[in-house]
């Protein structure tokens, strides 16, 4: 998608915006009669009965006389990134309805504020103006191809934001694909040509050489498919002057019928959307590359689908991880912990300074923040920190969770090193983070991410569509951080 950015310094009078059918106003808290089409929007908020600064909570939209839509709102300086983003979807959701070609972007304030809305603005306006593949006859698809920004003209051509942009569509896309789409074999297939296309070094531990490497916890999931195409895909982006080399992992089960121990239909309808983990980790190494950050990035995806078969593994099953610990079986749809074991053991005999890991992994972390907010876990308090930072900076919202020890008695086996989960449920969340800590060598300073709000039906945040690529935002701030560290 690429669209034409053309930067104003000067405000745009009523005269330049008729040329325009569509225009959105970022303004202040301070009511300014003299903008365009002021006496339009003062008979609308009188209409509906309300005040100027109702517009600080509920953008408001208004017919011009050229026959255009024009929507208003208020975006005070103490918003968060979040409650931005979340009003500017909110303002430019009928706008992007109509799929227009052009936009007009109208910024009012001091120098800072207008900085911020700029920026936050045409990034929901692009990330939200992409079209989805879907296989609908009446698709909506993308018209637009140019945003005329009036008063505020920066310094730079958005290009950082356009390189998120790009990450979080191709997380989106690869998430909402159907599981027919996107088989293991299909899916390595488009992250060979992505690779290519990026410049990434690419390698592929495809199932027969996993058995070889005794990565039994993966292949315990993968041998239930036919065929067996599940692989761990290792993508490498170096920069020239790299800072800092981080390992980021994503789990990608391209479909989870809960193996064995079946979902029921309710369950089951949605779980292509399980490999969002690994989308995540690609639109963040996408990301990254179009940013040319400083840094080192190991990008590893656990490829794989959960299938109940004859093959397939089963409760009671011991399986021996790559790191060499005994594994007892207790829920065959806790295989998202399974790929990401034997994952997080390659990822780390690399010695990276830090890992992160994404996954659509627990019910409980639903359970604990709903679908608005993801958790994260680490086995380092002040990496956990940092993550709420990140995600604060990103409008993608944050919360840590403890990783305390005396979880690790729930997962003590009589016949193995250790119980893949319990049956109780209750901080299964948190059970996996000490799970999969145990799979990490080295010691490297590590982040998990339980990907709750990965869909949220309505939008969240920056994005309307109900599959919104949560993480990809918060994983690019993230690795900001962590190269300055």
């Amino acid at each position: 998608m690429s669209i034409k950015l053309i930067q104003n310094a000067a405000n745009a009078d009523e005269n330049v915006l008729n040329r325009y059918q569509h225009a959105l106003f970022a303004l202040t808290e301070n009511e300014d009669k003299s903008i365009p089409f002021a006496q339009i929007l003062a008979t609308k908020l009188s209409r509906i009965k309300k005040e100027y600064k109702y517009l600080g909570k509920s953008p408001v939209t208004v017919d011009l006389p050229n026959g255009g839509l024009a929507s208003f709102v208020i975006l005070n300086e103490s918003l968060t990134p979040f409650q931005r983003h979340t009003l500017l979807r909110k303002a430019t959701k009928q706008i992007i309805d109509e799929q227009p070609e052009k936009i007009a972007l109208c910024i009012y304030g001091n120098e800072d504020i207008r900085n911020i809305n700029a920026c936050a603005a045409y990034y929901v306006l692009t990330v939200n103006s992409a079209a989805i593949s879907n296989r609908k006859k009446s698709a909506p698809i993308s018209n637009l191809n140019q945003i005329d920004i009036f008063g505020y003209q920066a310094a730079h051509d958005y290009g950082l934001i356009d390189a998120r942009v790009a990450g979080n569509i191709l997380c989106r896309q690869l998430t909402t694909t159907p599981p027919n789409d996107l088989t293991p074999a299909i899916y390595r297939e488009k992250i060979r040509t992505l690779a290519k296309e990026s410049g990434w070094r690419h390698e592929e531990y495809d199932m027969l050489k996993l058995k070889e490497m005794g990565a039994g916890a993966f292949v315990a999931v993968g041998q239930g498919s036919d065929p067996q195409d599940a692989a761990i895909i290792h993508l490498t982006y170096q920069a020239e002057l790299e800072k800092k080399h981080i390992a980021i992992i994503g789990k990608g089960i391209c479909f989870d019928t809960g193996g064995h121990n079946l979902k029921p239909a309710k369950y089951m309808l949605g779980m292509h959307e399980d490999m969002n983990g690994s989308a995540v980790a690609l639109g963040i190494l996408l990301a990254a590359t179009k940013m040319k950050l400083p840094i080192k990035i190991d990008c590893w995806l656990a490829i794989a689908q959960n299938h109940i078969s004859p093959t397939a593994y089963k409760q009671n099953d011991i399986v021996t991880a790559l790191n060499g610990m005994s594994i007892e079986i207790v829920h065959t749809d806790a295989e998202g912990r399974m790929v990401l074991a034997d994952t997080l053991t390659l990822a780390s005999r690399q010695k990276p300074n830090y890992i992160i890991d994404f996954a659509t992994l627990t019910g409980s972390m639903i359970t604990a923040l709903g679908d608005r907010i993801s958790g994260v876990i680490s086995n380092r308090t002040e990496l956990a920190c940092k993550a709420v930072c990140a995600g604060n900076k990103a409008g993608e919202r944050i919360v840590a969770f403890p990783y305390e020890e005396d979880f690790d008695s729930d997962l003590e086996s009589d016949v193995a090193d250790i119980k893949q989960c319990t049956l109780e449920g209750g901080g299964d969340h948190i059970h996996a983070a000490r799970f999969l800590g145990k799979f990490i060598e080295n010691d490297i300073s590590w982040l998990h991410t339980d990907l709750s709000s990965a869909n949220r039906k309505g939008g969240l945040g920056a994005i309307e569509a109900d599959t919104n690529g949560f993480g990809v935002g918060f994983g690019v701030e993230m690795l900001k951080l962590l190269i300055e560290d």
